[in-house]
C-alpha cells in the first residue's frame, strides 16, 4: 500500500505537470468552493448577528467543510481501494494531480508576460487580475509585473509544496483537507466588515496549516535560488539570480506581512531576483500600506515573471526529488 500511495503521488505530480486543470473537467476545488458558499448561507441565518455568533457560524463552517470533504474524498477512496488496489492506485493519482497547482500557476502567470512581449500592457493587466486579489485597474507596468511574481513566489507554497507534502503524509485524503482549508481562507478569510469575524477560524486554521509547509517552502527555494545562478551563470551574463541574496533577504524579510507565511517564500523570490516586492496596495478600493520585501538592486522588469516561474520550478524538483527517493527505497 506504501509503494501505491507514493507511486499515486508521483504519478499525480506527473499529471499536473502534463495536462495541469482542463477547462473541460470539472474540478473538486469548485465542489468545496460550493459547499462553503451554502454553509456560510446557512450558518449565517443560524446564529445571532454580532461578533460572537459570527465567530461561532465561522468556527461550524471550518468544522463542517472538513468533515464533510473528508468523508466524501475518504469514501470515494476506501471504495476504489476496496473494489481494486490499482483502481485505488488511479483514482488517488487523480486526486492528487488534480490538487497541484504547477502548470496551472505557469500558465496564467506567463499570460501576464506574453501580454508584455506584444507590448498589450491592458492585457496584462487583465491577466494578473485573473490570480491577485488586489486592485489592479491602476497599476503600472512594474506594479503588474510585481503583482505576477508575488503570486507565483507565495502559491509556491500553498499551491505546489503543501499540497505535496500533504499527498505524501496523508494521501489524496489528506490533500483535500489541506485544499479544503485553502479554499475556505481564499474565500472568507477576508479582514473586512463582512468577514472580519465569520472568516477568523479559517484564517487562523490555515495559518496552522502552512506553518510547516511554508517554511519547508523558503528552505527549499533558496536552494532553488543557487541552482538556478548555478545555471543561468554558465550560460549568460549579467546572472539575474543570487543565491545567497536570497538567503539574506529571507533572513531579514520573512515576517514583513500580517500572514506568519505569506511571506516566507516571496521573501526568498524576492532577495533571488535581487528585486524589492510588496509595498502598498489596494483591495476593495482602500488602500494597505505593507512593508516592502527585498532590496532594490536591480529595477523590476516582466522578465522576472519566467525568471519567478523557474525558481518556483526548480523548487518543485526539489520537493519532489525526496518523495521520489523514498519511493525507490520502499519499492
Amino acid at each position: 500500500m506504501i509503494r501505491l500511495h507514493l507511486a499515486a503521488v508521483l504519478t499525480g505530480c506527473f499529471l499536473d505537470l502534463c495536462f495541469g486543470d482542463p477547462r473541460w473537467l470539472w474540478h473538486p476545488v469548485c465542489g468545496i468552493g460550493s459547499l462553503i458558499s451554502w454553509l456560510e448561507k446557512k450558518l449565517r441565518n443560524m446564529f445571532p448577528k454580532g461578533e460572537m455568533g459570527e465567530r461561532r457560524a465561522g468556527l461550524w463552517l471550518v468544522i463542517l467543510v472538513l468533515l464533510i470533504t473528508g468523508a466524501v474524498s475518504g469514501a470515494i477512496l476506501w471504495t476504489a481501494y476496496f473494489l481494486s488496489p490499482y483502481a485505488g492506485f488511479l483514482i488517488e493519482s487523480i486526486m492528487c494531480g488534480q490538487m497541484m497547482a504547477w502548470r496551472s500557476l505557469r500558465e496564467e502567470s506567463m499570460k501576464v508576460y506574453k501580454a508584455f512581449l506584444n507590448g498589450d500592457v491592458e492585457g496584462a493587466r487583465t491577466a494578473v487580475s485573473m490570480i491577485v486579489g488586489r486592485d489592479t485597474k491602476e497599476l503600472p507596468e512594474e506594479g503588474i509585473t510585481k503583482a505576477a511574481v508575488e503570486t507565483v513566489a507565495e502559491n509556491t507554497s500553498d499551491g505546489i509544496i503543501a499540497p505535496l507534502l500533504f499527498m505524501a503524509l496523508f494521501g489524496g485524503v489528506g490533500v483535500f483537507l489541506y485544499k479544503a482549508v485553502n479554499t475556505m481562507d481564499s474565500m472568507v478569510g477576508y479582514k473586512n466588515e463582512r468577514y472580519l469575524w465569520f472568516g477568523r477560524a479559517a484564517a487562523r486554521f490555515d495559518d496552522i496549516c502552512n506553518f510547516i509547509p511554508a517554511r519547508l517552502s523558503a528552505a527549499l527555494m533558496i536552494g532553488a535560488g543557487y541552482v538556478c545562478q548555478f545555471f543561468y551563470g554558465m550560460r549568460r551574463v549579467g546572472n539575474p539570480y543570487s543565491g545567497r541574496n536570497g538567503l539574506k533577504i529571507f533572513k531579514r524579510d520573512r515576517f514583513n506581512h500580517k500572514s506568519p507565511n505569506s511571506a516566507q517564500t516571496e521573501a526568498v523570490c524576492a532577495g533571488a531576483l535581487q528585486i524589492q516586492l510588496a509595498g502598498n496596495a489596494y483591495y476593495f478600493g482602500k488602500l494597505y500600506e505593507k512593508p516592502t520585501i527585498g532590496d532594490v538592486i536591480r529595477p523590476v522588469e516582466y522578465e522576472d515573471i519566467p525568471r519567478a516561474n523557474c525558481l518556483m520550478t526548480v523548487t518543485y524538483v526539489l520537493g519532489v526529488i525526496p518523495v521520489f527517493l523514498l519511493f525507490l527505497i520502499v519499492f
